[in-house]
């Protein structure tokens, strides 16, 4: 056996013994929309009010600012700046809420799509913390692919795509993600995505 041959085994088998990849940014493919479909998407992100949620009790606020609390010491291996990281969660909450989707939910598809780095860029072009591809910019959007790296943007596109892929696949959560990442009906990424959510997961203090 050359010594090549010997190294390039040596490399696959411990690709092989190596834990999940934390970052497993896909590409959403483009697909033809309907005109009110893309009318819809694009109303869903034009809105650019800031986010600040608003709640009907102080029960429910309460609750909010206990995962908001619990959520930054989670995130502080990741976000060193604690205004930084209110800001990144506050939004979470708002847009994920907004779209119907669990908090948590987003904050695993960002941690296995960007690795909660607001600025990556996949192979495939894919941009941001939830690593939305610059088509989705000119079919739903204004066309500026560089605000795909402002953190309100990138996380409302993330969630209007997922909320619409969800809407295709008729409340198939393993499907839609795997729509979102180009990868739909295979098990790696929606299983890696669930894995990471589990990480978000709040359960409040019993009373």
């Amino acid at each position: 056996m050359t010594l090549r041959r010997r190294s390039l085994l040596m490399i696959a088998g411990a690709a092989a013994l190596a834990p999940l990849r934390e970052v497993q940014a896909g590409a959403q493919a483009e697909e033809p929309l309907a005109d009110s479909v893309r009318l819809a998407l694009a109303a869903a992100v034009s809105e650019s009010a800031p986010p600040e949620p608003s709640f009907e009790t102080m029960e429910q606020r309460l609750v909010y600012l206990r995962w908001l609390g619990e959520m930054s010491q989670r995130l502080r291996k990741r976000e060193a700046e604690h205004m930084r990281r209110v800001e990144f969660l506050k939004t979470v909450w708002y847009e994920s809420t907004r779209a119907g989707l669990e908090p948590s939910l987003l904050l695993g598809l960002v941690q296995v799509e960007s690795g909660f780095r607001k600025y990556a860029v996949s192979i495939a072009g894919a941009r941001g913390y939830t690593q939305v591809m610059p088509f989705w910019a000119r079919l739903i959007g204004d066309g500026d692919t560089a605000r795909l790296f402002n953190m309100q943007v990138n996380l409302r596109f993330g969630c209007v795509i997922l909320r619409h892929y969800l809407g295709l696949e008729r409340g198939d959560l393993f499907m839609a993600l795997g729509r979102y990442n180009g990868s739909r009906g295979r098990p790696e990424y929606p299983n890696a995505v669930f894995a990471s959510q589990r990480l978000w997961v709040y359960k409040p203090p019993a009373a």
